[in-house]
């Protein structure tokens, strides 16, 4: 009997309503592969793969040209702390439909977030060691646990040009509150606050969210201030915040020690800008059956209909805005570590898993290059 609980229950295409799924392809990076990304289409047919030579920093995008937006694990990195391993990144590809590297950028202190602005600069994050004294001022998390050169790695934001040269800069050690951006008492003090993605918005100044702490925030891009926060009486432990056409924030939310529900089960919701209101909101009718407790990804498409990511259990599907499910699919290609240079994290996640961090739809039109007639 099969002994994979997500294998048993059924992998691929697991259902679609051709009537009401958007038209298009959806792109995603197995996690635990040597650096494949496949383009699917909606009966669940694999169109496209790139095969690429460092494993994945977490996800890839189609850019508007039509090329890859590739983030890989950088081969040369320091090994900051056991967990650095998971969601490190650090080269980031732009590449061509047949794999050939249009431009790249390599910071070894990369992670998380890559994001691949449409003139070729970058905004995204990466990490500075703080001193003993700074360290300390970072509050809450499990007592000792810093990492195991005794420092805490505070994350900081990085907006560079084509060449790579530094354009905009932000350090969370300068402009976050230590008191209202503590480390939830669950958390290793290795990493703070753990920005997992981050985003430029329309007004230009910069979208993230912050996972350790369970916060979405605006940073200033004049002043580096914190000019909008969602705190962890709304979202736990999220992902994936962006910005829609009108201006609300769409994000994914984990539901990790949610504040007063025992049950654990995310969702995604569409927040206001304005007054913090929520638009709009998904979860599955029997909430706990939807659920993953870090990484997964929410992205508005131009139909309406939004395409959200399960990703610890590789499992991506389409909702309409009344909450029907019109497109399934789970990633059916498993791996662990093994063979992938993680070995601080081979024995933490010892099991093949179809684990993916984030998934993108795209219209035909946003890939001429698929079917050029």
């Amino acid at each position: 009997m099969e002994q994979s609980t997500l294998a048993r229950r059924g992998l691929g295409l697991r259902g679609v309503d051709v009537d009401k799924v958007s038209p298009g392809y959806t792109l995603f990076a197995h996690l635990t592969s040597p650096g494949t990304v496949k383009l699917v289409d909606n009966q669940g047919k694999e169109v496209h793969r790139w095969d690429l030579p460092y494993r994945p920093g977490r996800h890839a995008q189609i850019l508007k040209n039509g090329n890859l937006a590739y983030n890989g694990v950088h081969p040369d990195a320091p090994r900051l702390f056991p967990l650095w391993q998971k969601y490190r990144g650090g080269v980031m590809m732009e590449v061509d439909p047949s794999g050939a590297v249009v431009r790249e950028h390599r910071d070894p202190y990369a992670h998380h977030d890559q994001h691949h602005l449409d003139n070729g600069e970058l905004l995204y994050t990466t990490v500075e060691g703080l001193g003993t004294e700074s360290g300390a001022t970072v509050l809450g998390g499990i007592p000792g646990s810093e990492a195991p050169d005794g420092k805490v790695y505070a994350d900081c934001i990085k907006h560079v040009s084509q060449s790579g040269d530094v354009l905009w800069s932000w350090k969370a050690s300068d402009h976050l509150d230590r008191d209202r951006f503590a480390l939830q008492p669950h958390y290793p003090r290795e990493h703070w606050p753990l920005i997992n993605s981050v985003y430029p918005l329309q007004d230009g100044n910069i979208l993230a969210s912050l996972r350790s702490v369970s916060a979405v925030v605006i940073i200033s891009r004049e002043t580096g201030k914190i000019i909008w926060h969602l705190d962890s009486t709304v979202v736990a432990q999220q992902h994936c915040a962006s910005e829609l056409d009108n201006g609300d924030i769409l994000i994914f939310d984990n539901g990790t020690f949610r504040h007063h529900e025992s049950a654990t089960y995310s969702r995604v919701i569409q927040v206001a800008r304005q007054d913090k209101s929520i638009q709009w909101e998904y979860r599955d009718p029997h909430p706990m059956t939807f659920f993953t407790p870090f990484m997964g990804g929410a992205q508005r498409l131009l139909n309406g209909n939004t395409l959200i990511t399960e990703a610890a259990f590789g499992r991506i599907f389409e909702v309409t805005e009344q909450g029907a499910i019109v497109w399934e699919y789970i990633n059916p290609d498993f791996a662990d570590y093994s063979g992938l240079d993680a070995r601080e994290i081979e024995g933490y996640f010892g099991y093949p898993a179809n684990a993916l961090f984030r998934a993108y739809k795209y219209s035909p039109e946003q890939i001429p290059w698929l079917h050029p007639n």
